[in-house]
């Protein structure tokens, strides 16, 4: 696991995500770990977790 996906990781346990997320808290995530929306977006969908109520597609 790399740092980026560690710190996504991090996040998203300290906001009680486990398998759904919007739009709108998936750029919060990445706003608090500092990381990209890009990287977000790899990291949900290699771990499984689904987007719901997206944003112009920012999320694939």
């Amino acid at each position: 696991m790399t740092m980026t996906d560690e710190k996504i990781k991090n996040a998203l346990q300290e906001a009680g995500i486990t398998e759904t997320i919007t739009c709108p808290q998936a750029f919060d995530i990445a706003e608090k770990a500092k990381v990209s929306r890009k990287d977000v977006g790899a990291y949900l969908t290699k771990n499984k977790i689904k987007i719901r109520a997206c944003q112009l597609g920012c999320f694939k």
